[in-house]
């Protein structure tokens, strides 16, 4: 059964019409939360002209990332999966897909923006958001960037994917992942 549970992974990540097998029980483990990379936005990195606080300035989610981050929100809530806070990075389009979750309040914080512009600065942004979560504490449902989530985890993420995970000794341990089709 779990091997047919990665083949269905598997066709997921290679094509994007099918959803993936997810792993809804991997929210049941002990200190289990949710990780995971804003929804559909166009494009790779943001344009030369990037201002934080100019959100037509950056890569931004199409109509079906909106409508993804919608569906993503409404899987949770389908199923009463609740989380203790809504964490997520200051660039536009991750704080759009925390919103269109609608799964509590939106929390910006800093060490979970992207350091794609500048990989020297991995470490200490790494750090800051593991510390972030151990100060919180509780299961927060936290929405990043693609380069955030693999230093965290050393996994690759698919817009919109959800992983679930738990603190390890080093990062986070990816216990599952969710992914629902834009």
């Amino acid at each position: 059964m779990r091997l047919l549970a990665h083949f269905i992974l598997i066709l997921g990540l290679l094509w994007p019409g099918i959803v993936a097998a997810n792993d809804w029980e991997a929210l049941e483990q002990p200190g289990a939360f949710a990780i995971m990379r804003h929804a559909l936005a166009p494009g790779t990195g943001d344009p030369a002209a990037f201002d934080l606080d100019d959100c037509s300035t950056q890569r931004n989610l199409d109509d079906a990332g909106s409508e993804q981050a919608r569906r993503i929100g409404a899987a949770f809530r389908e199923r009463g999966i609740a989380f203790d806070a809504v964490l997520t990075s200051q660039w536009c389009r991750c704080r759009d897909t925390a919103q269109l979750l609608e799964l509590g309040p939106v929390t910006e914080v800093a060490a979970f923006n992207s350091f794609f512009r500048d990989f020297d600065a991995r470490a200490a942004q790494t750090g800051a958001a593991l510390a972030e979560i151990d100060a919180r504490g509780g299961r927060p449902i936290i929405v990043t960037h693609q380069v955030n989530i693999s230093a965290l985890t050393g996994t690759g993420t698919r817009s919109g994917e959800v992983l679930v995970v738990r603190r390890g000794d080093t990062g986070l341990d990816v216990l599952g992942s969710i992914l629902i089709a834009p």
